[in-house]
């Protein structure tokens, strides 16, 4: 019988980027990585806990950007092209390193990587990796649950409540056409909440979200069980906080697990390393450089002198390091039983890209994890946090204080020097948006439902909270705000047309191919 919980949460969500008006775009690139280097893993492990008869308790979100982007055709088929790239790739290095053993080893390693990773996407589930993730949810070992529309970063919409409302009912719309069943939890966008939010959430009926930690240390009154136990928030919903021991030794590349000297090295890439008459058919068709996701270097040390990369090894310190990990959340437990009135529960959450892309063996380490937990002790037990709130029905009643999980814990990162500018914009367009929903409300035009339907998938693409992150942390700027201004601008000129009552056909008929998220999109609910 054990004495407390572990809830392992993991946050898949990437920006809903698709350009068919390209034949080759590199932002794409995210999600065929991601699919290769974290969600297949992912699946991989599940099966096999599954198929062992291994005891696990995972949740994890999937975000409505991120299903609407694995469910698109035409990104499926990239996703195999690019596949077929890197196979063709694996072929020409097997010859070029032939003198070589510990390089060719690793070209065959990777020949043999993406030939399963594309048996795994095609043949075994057909493409539909939602539709995969779904099946271990109804197995009843995941729990999947939902986020803001487009993650957009809710405490700074306040101004207009109708934009809030809309975020999380057309999320939970979307959800239901996902996986057949109304979300349970959601993962606030960059966990980012004010009081007063949970009151969306229970129009929604959504029971449970994730805050950081400090909003519950500051809370009114404070929260008994600090981070060790959910509470009741004035609305209903119960907020789970973070906890920040085992995320320090999971997140940190200094101290935490991923930076240790035998894992894979992030940074070096044959993209980069190799001549660019050799590797230019592989990287971007201008010629600029870009990761292939070919890497045959390991971490070694802090210098640019790297070692190769000896994936048997690392994969042994990723056993290594699952049961550090598990140690730690034993003891923890221990502790912690041992002081608080009820089981205390660990909630551990996570991005969820960190264990695959980031992190390469991240998987394996989580495979270690669930494996040696089900089987090397008795102390603690993974759980979900509907499983929790099932089993524990009383819980204290507190107003968390306003937090984000970002730098420093407010809101600072979205809306500061380098991003401010976007608000104004997105704060006249939802005026917009909720002005035309009630002018139209009793709509029966198939051509103006068209047009209402286009204009909230350009404010819901517009508000993506990825675009300000991206601002504060200067990676892509130039498409961030790129993006932000297309979608700006073809919610205003949609808009113009929506207000004279003459929608050009085939511009919108462009917008609906190219931003072509949530067909379904329910746009009343900015009424």
């Amino acid at each position: 019988m054990s004495i407390g919980y572990l809830s392992l949460v993991l946050h898949a969500h990437l920006p809903f980027v698709r350009h068919p008006e390209h034949e080759d775009f590199l932002e794409e690139d995210w999600l065929y990585e991601a699919i290769t280097e974290t969600y297949l893993p992912l699946l991989e492990m599940m099966d096999g806990l599954s198929r062992d008869g291994i005891y696990w308790r995972l949740t994890m979100s999937m975000t409505p950007p991120l299903c609407a982007m694995l469910r698109d055709e035409l990104l499926q088929n990239r996703y195999i092209r690019t596949l077929d790239r890197l196979l063709e790739l694996c072929g020409k290095e097997i010859v070029r390193t032939k003198y070589d053993p510990p390089q060719q080893a690793l070209a065959y390693y990777y020949q043999e990587l993406f030939s399963r990773r594309k048996h795994q996407f095609c043949d075994i589930y057909h493409r539909d990796l939602v539709g995969a993730f779904r099946r271990h949810q109804d197995a009843g070992n995941l729990e999947i649950i939902t986020c803001g529309a487009t993650h957009g970063y809710l405490p700074l919409m306040q101004e207009h409540p109708q934009a809030i409302r809309a975020q999380i009912q057309i999320a939970k719309d979307y959800y239901w056409e996902c996986f057949d069943r109304a979300p349970r939890g959601i993962w606030l966008p960059e966990c980012a909440y004010f009081p007063g939010l949970e009151s969306f959430l229970r129009e929604a009926e959504i029971r449970w979200f994730v805050l950081d930690t400090h909003a519950l240390l500051h809370s009114k009154p404070g929260a008994q069980c600090g981070p060790y136990a959910p509470v009741f928030t004035p609305e209903g919903p119960a907020a789970f906080a973070r906890d920040t021991e085992s995320g320090h030794q999971v997140w940190s590349a200094q101290q935490g697990y991923p930076g240790d000297v035998w894992y894979r090295e992030f940074y070096r890439d044959l993209g980069y390393d190799l001549p660019l008459d050799y590797i230019k058919p592989y990287i971007q068709p201008n010629g600029e450089r870009k990761f292939t996701g070919m890497k045959y270097h390991r971490i070694t040390g802090k210098s640019d002198w790297k070692e190769w990369y000896q994936p048997h090894i690392a994969r042994e310190r990723a056993a290594e390091h699952a049961g550090n990990f598990l140690f730690n959340r034993v003891k923890q437990i221990e502790h912690l039983a041992a002081h608080l009135p009820q089981k205390p529960i660990v909630l551990s959450p996570y991005d969820a890209e960190l264990f695959g892309h980031w992190w390469y063996e991240g998987p394996q380490f989580l495979d270690f994890f669930f494996r040696k937990c089900a089987c090397d002790q008795q102390i603690i037990s993974t759980i979900t946090p509907s499983e929790y709130l099932r089993d524990h029905p009383t819980l204290q009643i507190v107003e968390p204080c306003a937090s984000s999980w970002g730098a420093n814990g407010y809101y600072e990162v979205w809306l500061g020097p380098s991003n401010h500018w976007i608000y104004p914009h997105l704060h006249r367009a939802a005026d917009e948006m909720i002005r035309l929903a009630n002018r139209y409300r009793h709509n029966t035009d198939p051509l103006i439902e068209r047009g209402m339907k286009q204009l909230a998938r350009e404010l819901l693409l517009a508000q993506s909270s990825d675009w300000a992150f991206i601002m504060k942390t200067g990676t892509t700027v130039p498409y961030a705000v790129k993006r932000t201004k297309d979608h700006l601008l073809r919610f205003q000129r949609l808009a113009q047309q929506l207000d004279s009552g003459q929608i050009d056909e085939g511009f919108l008929h462009l917008l609906e191919s190219r931003d072509n998220i949530f067909p379904h999109v329910h746009w009343r609910h900015y009424l």
